[in-house]
């Protein structure tokens, strides 16, 4: 199936001191992430952002994926950054957060800190604890796309939500939440006061779960779920370089 004009994953080859892993949303494509990667590129840092399984094309294709494709993807991705960076970040939107947050569970101190976008970990209401058996009845329901203040601006995602694919999600926040306790590196966590997608309690969960002693939490005043492509999207941009400067600055003090 072709991928969707916008939707391709890009890469950029920077500095082989640091680089970034950038992982899209549940739904969405690394056009959501781009503006991101660019900034990070012209700040010299090496970039990656895969295009998940089952995304990028037709809705339909995501109910013949779950967690541990998506997982995969982004896992061989940083593995590839572990290989040419001496010190890598990764940085997630939404779904996005939820994978970074399970590298970060995984891979312990090989990874430098990272950086959450409205990360999700759960999700109150019935409908959620009905996936598993809707998985079976329905096949999609409508959009969570385009959740965006700013007039103008699109997000490239799916106009459905597939529900295999969503009950797949759910199984991902029950393996990460109870293990946030291994999360130990720096975190800046971004959240939007105004979320139409994601539950503000997704943040407080994470940050109260967590072991990192070194946090940063910063709220999205002007922007809803798509942060990335909102207003406050400058304000991201610019907080994660200086972010990942302060963790590289820190460690070198240690170092030495």
């Amino acid at each position: 199936m072709a991928v969707l004009a916008g939707a391709e994953p890009f890469a950029h080859t920077g500095s082989t001191e640091a680089g970034f892993l950038l992982c899209h949303g549940f739904t969405g494509t690394p056009a959501s992430m781009r503006p991101w990667g660019d900034h990070l590129a012209e700040a010299g840092y090496t970039v990656r952002c895969p295009l998940l399984p089952g995304h990028g094309t037709r809705w339909q294709d995501m109910n013949r994926t779950g967690w541990e494709d998506w997982y995969g993807a982004v896992r061989e991705e940083l593995l590839a950054l572990f290989a040419t960076c001496d010190s890598v970040f990764v940085a997630g939107l939404s779904m996005g957060g939820t994978l970074t947050l399970r590298l970060a569970e995984e891979f312990g101190d090989r990874i430098a800190g990272i950086v959450l976008v409205n990360p999700s970990i759960m999700r109150r209401g019935l409908d959620t604890k009905l996936l598993p058996l809707l998985a079976n009845m329905v096949p999609s329901v409508k959009a969570i796309a385009n959740d965006i203040a700013k007039p103008g601006e699109t997000e490239l995602a799916y106009p459905r939500t597939p529900v295999r694919a969503a009950a797949s999600l759910a199984r991902l926040w029950a393996v990460v939440r109870p293990e946030l306790g291994k999360v130990t590196q720096p975190v800046l966590l971004l959240h939007s006061a105004v979320d139409h997608v994601v539950e503000p309690l997704n943040s407080r969960i994470i940050l109260d779960g967590i072991s990192s002693a070194d946090v940063t939490e910063v709220v999205l005043e002007n922007s809803f779920h798509v942060a990335t492509q909102d207003h406050d999207a400058g304000l991201i941009f610019t907080r994660t370089v200086d972010f990942a400067r302060s963790v590289r600055r820190a460690g070198q003090v240690d170092a030495g």
